[in-house]
């Protein structure tokens, strides 16, 4: 059955939803506060990088089954499902998540909605955020408690967003157990295509919808970190963390995924996230629960300061002068998102220690010369690496996976390469006459 449904936020989590609703088969308007993004999303441009993204909104653009709009009155007579899908950044100089654009949602959005309406919310926010805005829904909407919110958090990794849109892995859906009314029903017709593949859906209360997401975050964090903290104790005494993963990652229980030390996370979400889990956690009186993720986010910090003391030790004892050469500024391959990127923070580091640092990455070039204006970017790989004392790899890009040690040895001043990802096969390198410097595992 095709809905109307709206949108609003046009960002990463927005604009990936709404072609991904839209082809699904229900109508979607797009709605966001930035009349240049909505212009460019209008004439069926993404304004990021998401492999699959692209030609998924054009074409629905193009068929009139999508649309944009900065007019949050013509989206709210349009649609009858309502998503909100806009950023909770963390607040700055505070580890709390910042709700003003969730909030501003509500405020423009209830008082417009004139017939019985299903709000559902996407963002990921702290625990008890959806009985409040709730409750705010019924205080503004016209039709009182007619409009109705739950929270349905979203699973999207970067990379693979328009698949985890399309074809879930789970679906959450969080309501008002005392007063339920449509939101489960209204749900299920949104997502009857997934439903219909046996997608498991967990109903759930709004308090524990929250807490999914952040939770599955600070776990995956937990998990990273941990093998990150292994890495540390490998490196002194010569164990090899890969192996080690390898190893434990056989037990079920455990798992091999996101088990690959290196550099460790960053991105939009985990780092934030679970800053804000442990101010909300603090809030509500159970803040030693989660103190651990002090330590994680500890741990995760400390690999950066780690790469720049490796790279500062291989250049002679000292960044200034150096010539350093990064493969890597987006947080993870198939992005071009440079928030809280381990492999851009180095760069800038090295660079803020004297070092003559050169950058390439094959899509963030334009978002990271946007916050390091100051760095040097070259146009490719090899033009990176002229030169240069150390090369680091510090995103797992397939093309720098499969870079050939042979020929970039021709191009450097001294063959020197620390793989901050692992992801490097380090017995070509070693034989190509490289000294290779692994994360938690041997050196040449």
């Amino acid at each position: 059955m095709s809905l109307r449904i709206s949108v609003f936020g046009t960002g990463y989590l927005g604009a990936t939803h709404a072609a991904g609703m839209a082809e699904l088969g229900h109508e979607v308007i797009g709605v966001d506060i930035d009349p240049a993004k909505i212009e460019r999303l209008q004439r069926g441009e993404v304004p990021f990088f998401e492999p699959g993204l692209p030609e998924l909104l054009k074409k629905h653009v193009d068929s009139g089954r999508l649309r944009f709009t900065t007019d949050a009155a013509e989206a709210a007579e349009f649609a009858d499902v309502h998503f909100i899908g806009v950023g909770t950044p963390q607040k700055k100089g505070e580890y709390a998540a910042d709700m003003s654009f969730v909030d501003a949602v509500i405020e423009t959005l209830a008082p417009r909605l004139t017939r019985p309406a299903v709000i559902l919310g996407k963002s990921t926010v702290p625990v008890g955020t959806a009985a409040r805005l709730a409750a705010r829904v019924r205080e503004l909407a016209p039709v009182g408690g007619e409009a109705q919110l739950g929270w349905n958090p979203e699973f999207l990794r970067e990379g693979f967003a328009v698949e985890d849109t399309l074809r879930p892995d789970r679906l959450v859906l969080g309501v008002d157990k005392d007063n339920p009314g449509r939101i489960e029903e209204v749900a299920r017709e949104v997502y009857a295509d997934a439903l219909s593949r046996d997608t498991p859906i967990v109903v759930t209360d709004l308090a524990t919808a929250e807490l999914v997401k952040v939770s599955a975050n600070a776990f995956l964090a937990t998990k990273i970190s941990f093998i990150n903290a292994v890495a540390e104790v490998c490196e002194a005494t010569g164990a090899d963390v890969a192996d080690l993963a390898d190893a434990i990652g056989y037990d079920e229980r455990i798992g091999r995924k996101f088990l690959g030390a290196g550099l460790g996370f960053g991105g939009g979400c985990l780092p934030k996230d679970i800053r804000a889990f442990m101010a909300r956690a603090d809030e509500l009186g159970s803040g030693q629960a989660l103190r651990f993720l002090r330590e994680v986010d500890d741990v995760n910090l400390r690999r950066r300061d780690h790469v720049v003391d490796l790279a500062a030790r291989e250049a002679g004892g000292s960044l200034k002068g150096a010539r350093i050469a990064v493969l890597g500024a987006a947080f993870k391959p198939n992005s071009d998102d440079v928030r809280d990127s381990p492999a851009l923070d180095i760069a800038g580091r090295l660079h803020l220690g004297g070092a003559d640092v050169r950058v390439f990455d094959p899509e963030a070039m334009a978002n990271a010369a946007a916050v390091w204006p100051t760095l040097h970017f070259a146009d490719n790989a090899q033009q990176a690496c002229a030169d240069a004392d150390v090369v680091i790899v510090a995103t797992e890009w397939s093309e720098f996976r499969t870079l050939d040690p042979v020929a970039l040895k021709d191009v450097v001043a001294k063959p020197t390469v620390i793989d901050g990802r692992n992801c490097l096969p380090a017995e070509s390198w070693i034989g190509a006459g490289w000294r290779y410097l692994g994360l938690g595992r041997y050196s040449s």
